[in-house]
């Protein structure tokens, strides 16, 4: 894949490219931009698909502190990059985080929003306390285990999935946890956008996993009730954290009616 050299960091992207109407594609937490895999083969004939992998996952390595507001600039800046004035941001999780950001920073570089089991909160300091513990166990070097089959299933609950996942992160591990170390400090010491949600004026769709244990529903009901464009909570019955990947038979039709009404 192509790298973006942007904010002093290398970003690698994939860019199916066109004079076509733009979706940037942001993955969760521990993913990359390949668990958008089912969205780019459904819209790459009508869209084009830019995704990317976000410091510290994939391809782009983290080397400094950041927060998601600076991840919502290298969004940003991956479009300057490609000469895109405007685009649809459909992120998942953490890549909601940032496209929030991306809405209220750059909000004229920003067509919607397409959240994706997201939310613009902070988890409460037990989760926040497992967490951490997690995280310590993956820069541990021990092998991801019980861990692994408890965060793949928290993220994906899908057996065959589940395997691939804990596959790639251990591959990744074994190439240095230190990335994680930033990439965790982003997650964890996020700060609550919430009473800043009436300042997203552009269309937002909200899509999530009814079995959510990660970021519950009732998370991205409160958003679609505070942002002034709110466009509907697709709820995915048997859903965990990441729908667009274990149910995209529900998750691209809902995203190709949102977009189709812009």
């Amino acid at each position: 894949m192509p790298v973006a050299e942007i904010n002093g960091q290398n970003i690698n992207y994939e860019d199916t490219g066109g004079d076509l109407p733009v979706i940037i594609w942001s993955h969760g937490f521990l993913m990359d931009n390949t668990m958008f895999d089912n969205q780019v083969s459904a819209f790459s004939d009508t869209y084009r698909c830019v995704r990317w992998d976000e410091r510290g996952f994939g391809g782009t390595t983290a080397t400094e502190h950041f927060t998601y507001w600076d991840s919502a600039d290298d969004a940003v800046a991956l479009l300057d990059h490609l000469g895109v004035d405007k685009a649809v941001f459909a992120g998942m999780s953490q890549g909601g985080f940032l496209s929030l950001r991306a809405a209220l920073r750059h909000p004229d570089r920003v067509q919607a929003l397409v959240l994706i089991d997201s939310e613009s909160g902070v988890d409460p300091p037990e989760t926040l306390e497992g967490y951490r513990g997690m995280v310590g166990h993956w820069m541990s070097g021990e092998p991801l285990g019980d861990v692994g089959e408890f965060v793949a299933g928290l993220i994906i609950a899908d057996p065959t999935l589940n395997a691939e996942w804990i596959g790639k992160w251990e591959t990744r591990r074994a190439a240095g946890a230190e990335d994680m170390e930033f990439a965790a400090e982003t997650l964890l010491g996020r700060d609550d956008i919430t009473d800043r949600l009436g300042e997203i004026t552009m269309p937002v769709l909200s899509i999530h996993g009814e079995d959510d244990q990660s970021i519950t529903i009732d998370k991205a009901e409160a958003l679609q009730a505070a942002v002034p464009n709110g466009k509907g909570l697709v709820r995915v019955p048997g859903a965990a954290h990441a729908p667009n990947m274990t149910h995209p038979e529900i998750v691209n039709p809902a995203i190709a009616d949102f977009l189709a009404s812009l």
